[in-house]
């Protein structure tokens, strides 16, 4: 399905566990110990405050819906344009954030300025939920209410408080693409061993992440539901503190990467020379396997003898490196194309799959019925039971079949998830024609508010397929556009997967809207009908396999053309 890349990451010279880690420093500018610094040790930090950040996030994406056609007075329709807006928005702006990561502050003082923002948007968020309330029930000294004060009454500024902090958390969203991007740094792909860690590092942020997930759909909802929105939301709120503490704590144990190639780094000299700063140029030191690889030379430096500043040379390979690194990052866009028809899909698992649940039998037991947001759990539970099976079992299996490191390369799984996919929405419409079939048997098509004698089991399985194609697919695209850009643009990389998922959402309400106005034309019931038991939502469901299976096979294509980026360098070798 894809090409291939050299079975075996190149052994960097001279590489012991007390000498200093090439091309990483620590946060002081000194060169950095393997056995000191960078691995899983930093890296449970980072994964502990991605799971506080998921927790947080989800606390307030999954049951935004209900906070505003609540207590914010919202109609159903109005509040649902809202929710995704606003999460096409959290999950476009990583994109932006990451240009100006990567190009300008780094990662480390990137992810403590969405950090900031983040706990700024949740306490203002929290403040304006404790307030909320107190205002809904004030008057005037002439008796009127809120709603008749017109539209500078109170319930104006809290409504602009709400939504600008709403949107300031949104602002703060490449909070996780900074995390994730810091968090594969602290491995060195060098190092054999390291660079297996890191491929399991990206199965274990999305694990971590549905652990976030699970404590979130467990908890919040019942304790916004039927305690107070204000404490609701400020959970989330001690969450993020939480987790910028725990990530602070790692400070001393992170690897921070040097500039490499014609820039210039500072490195801070040891004991004898404290305070003593010297500039220099990274050092190329060429491997007999690897012509380009680049390394720091063990804290060992070299008169700098680069042209000088303005030199006609030197522009001339400073814009060779920019044109060349955009190349590379142009090259993916194809690949990038053909995943958005899987992300339309993705996006039905807060809509249609929920919509559906509403109509089924969710009783358990004679007296308790789940709701239907909770059965997101069901997701949550694949993705972290699915994230650790393929990571310890799959894995070491494929990789005595294979004789890859990583077992499959990352093209291969994610055409894997994509043909998952289109089989999860096959089964999708088999489901939901069964459904409308047992309400026609039992007379129910135009009962639109009746229960469908069918339990919510029959949705397990693609809940349960959605989990396990997120593991396959939304993890493998992490992983292929981190380890595929430039190093210099990693946290750029990263935020093409999540972008990915945001334009699915933005594709998916296109398209609804669209099938909507079309066939509801003349007296023709809409696929969409708010009847769902005179809908069509399984033809819609076919339209996605369609659509995948389109994607898939443009997916295959330039997959089986695609020359894997090595570290530093590029390969072309026969295929896997």
């Amino acid at each position: 399905m894809s090409g291939s890349r050299s079975t075996e990451p190149q052994t960097p010279l001279l590489a012991t566990d007390n000498e200093p880690v090439d091309g990483y420093t620590d946060y002081k500018g000194c060169p950095i110990k393997r056995s000191k610094s960078g691995g899983w040790r930093s890296a449970s930090c980072i994964l502990a405050a991605r799971s506080l950040e998921r927790f947080a996030y989800l606390g307030i994406e999954s049951n935004l819906i209900n906070y505003l056609t609540g207590p914010i007075g919202e109609s159903v329709a109005t509040a649902a344009a809202n929710v995704n807006t606003w999460v096409g928005v959290a999950s476009l702006v990583p994109i932006f954030g990451a240009f100006v990561a990567d190009s300008f502050l780094g990662c480390y003082k990137s992810i403590i300025i969405a950090a900031i923002l983040y706990i700024l948007g949740l306490g203002l968020l929290t403040l304006s939920a404790m307030i909320t309330p107190i205002v809904t029930g004030a008057s005037d000294s002439q008796g009127r209410t809120k709603n008749e004060l017109g539209p500078e009454s109170p319930a104006m500024h809290i409504k602009a408080l709400f939504f600008g902090s709403l949107y300031l958390i949104a602002l703060a969203q490449g909070y996780n693409t900074f995390l994730q991007a810091f968090g594969a740094n602290q491995f060195d792909e060098k190092h054999p061993e390291e660079s297996k860690a890191k491929s399991s590092f990206f199965n274990w942020w999305f694990c971590v992440g549905a652990m976030g997930a699970i404590a979130t759909h467990l908890i919040l909802p019942y304790i916004q539901d039927n305690i107070n929105w204000g404490i609701g939301f400020g959970i989330p709120f001690l969450a993020v503190i939480v987790g910028l503490i725990l990530f602070l704590l790692g400070n001393k144990m992170y690897r921070f990467p040097a500039t490499i190639g014609d820039k210039e780094v500072e490195i801070r000299y040891g004991k004898k020379d404290k305070g003593f700063k010297k500039s220099i140029s990274a050092l190329y030191i060429v491997a007999p396997s690897s012509s380009r690889e680049e390394s720091l030379l063990h804290g060992e430096f070299l008169k700098d003898d680069s042209p000088p500043a303005g030199d006609d040379s030197t522009n001339i390979n400073e814009t060779s490196s920019k044109t060349k690194e955009i190349k590379e990052v142009l090259r993916l866009f194809p690949i990038w194309v053909t995943c958005l028809t899987y992300t339309i899909g993705h996006a039905q698992s807060c809509t249609l799959f929920t919509k559906q649940a509403t109509t089924l039998d969710r009783s358990i037991g004679q007296s308790y019925s789940i709701p239907t947001a909770a059965l997101r759990i069901i997701i949550a539970l694949s993705v972290a039971f699915c994230s650790i099976i393929y990571d310890r079992i799959f894995i070491p299996i494929a990789r005595r079949i294979t004789r890859y490191p990583y077992g499959i390369t990352m093209l291969q799984r994610i055409g894997i998830g994509m043909a998952i996919s289109v089989l999860n929405m096959v089964i999708a419409a088999v489901i939901e024609k069964k459904r409308l079939k047992t309400a026609r048997d039992f007379g129910l098509l135009d009962i639109s508010n009746a229960t469908v004698p069918m339990t919510f089991w029959w949705l397990a399985p693609q809940y349960l397929l959605f989990g396990l194609v997120d593991v396959l697919i939304n993890v493998g695209m992490q992983e292929f556009f981190y380890d595929q850009v430039p190093t210099e643009l990693r946290c750029l990389g990263l935020s093409f997967s999540q972008g990915a998922i945001g334009i699915g959402d933005f594709l998916s309400s296109f398209l609804v809207s669209m099938i909507d106005k079309i066939t509801s034309q003349g007296s023709r019931e809409s696929w969409f009908s708010d009847n769902l038991n005179r809908a069509h939502v399984d033809y819609f469901y076919w339209l996605l396999a369609g659509i995948g299976v389109v994607g898939l096979i443009a997916f295959v294509c330039l997959a089986k053309s695609y020359i894997y980026r090595e570290p530093n360098n590029i390969k072309n070798d026969s295929d896997v």
